[in-house]
């Protein structure tokens, strides 16, 4: 049965990701509709929620169903520490935001770059869940790209340039394309690059997606600088507008994505105007696929 008849859905675009309705996140049950959710998530790529009620307990329950619990300080943190969800958010503690040019901010508008999350991580991941809890009246959408989409309709010529090869990753290197001195913190450089193969196939669906990310820096077989040149077509041809949905955020939306399958990027907005999104990243399983792109 498809997974499109077992949830009240809308498309999000014309060839991928829907929204689904009548759902209460809250009241998700891992035996009961996850399942569907799940399902849906493996074929559609994005999932779309409105008008709900994420408090931090939900959304990592929520989380959790997908998988591991993506922590980016675990090696800064006692065992017993709780788990901190990741805030997209130029407000500061005292309620003002933080300065156009701040290195918080410039991380920010690194997230602009087309990117899939945590590539440069042992474990990558598999999905986000990001959740909208104060947004602009104008900018800051989150657009997000269908390379499983791309690659299906790619030319061959094109392809023939990248299936079979890994490509190496590295977090300071799209952080270097924002700002220098964002590219040296601590938080960026302690992870060591990651060797992933260019292609993530779904062992649900048996689809192919191409797997790259702004984090990219190195092609097997070429130098950095002929790399560069040929992550830059692969990206754009992804980003083509027939394979983007770009996403308007009211406060209680919930979009979810499959790391696997597509790209995506946030827009720019006035930073004199708060905005303020949650963020969970889940990682990779055996079962999603995590041996297939390990590269030797």
């Amino acid at each position: 049965m498809s997974p499109l008849k077992t949830l009240r859905t809308k498309p999000l675009s014309p060839r991928f990701g829907v929204e689904v309705l009548d759902i209460d996140l809250a009241t998700v049950d891992l035996l009961d509709v996850f399942p569907a959710i799940r399902a849906c998530f493996e074929h559609q790529s994005a999932l779309l929620f409105r008008n709900q009620k994420l408090p931090a307990q939900t959304h990592m329950r929520l989380a959790e169903m997908f998988g591991p619990l993506e922590d980016r300080k675990a090696d800064e943190k006692l065992p017993s520490d709780p788990f901190e969800i990741s805030q997209l958010s130029n407000v500061t503690a005292n309620g003002g935001v933080t300065g156009a040019m701040e290195l918080h901010t410039l991380s920010l508008k690194s997230n602009q770059l087309w990117h899939t999350d945590s590539t440069f991580l042992p474990i990558p991941a598999l999905v986000n869940i990001l959740t909208a809890k104060i947004v602009t009246e104008t900018g800051g959408e989150t657009e997000i790209a269908s390379t499983r989409l791309a690659w299906h309709d790619m030319p061959e010529s094109l392809k023939r340039r990248i299936r079979g090869r890994g490509i190496h990753h590295r977090f300071s290197h799209s952080r270097a394309k924002i700002d220098a001195e964002l590219a040296r913190q601590h938080a960026i450089i302690k992870w060591p690059d990651t060797h992933w193969n260019s292609i993530w196939r779904n062992p649900v669906t048996g689809e192919d997606a191409l797997y790259i990310a702004s984090h990219a820096f190195r092609i097997d077989g070429m130098d950095e600088a002929a790399s560069e040149v040929l992550l830059t077509e692969l990206t754009e041809f992804c980003t083509q507008p027939e394979y983007v949905y770009s996403h308007k955020w009211t406060v209680g939306d919930v979009l979810i994505w499959d790391e696997r399958a597509t790209i995506h990027r946030g827009q720019p907005w006035d930073y004199s105007k708060p905005r303020a999104l949650a963020s969970i990243c889940s990682s990779v399983t055996e079962a999603d696929g995590l041996s297939s792109m390990r590269m030797v």
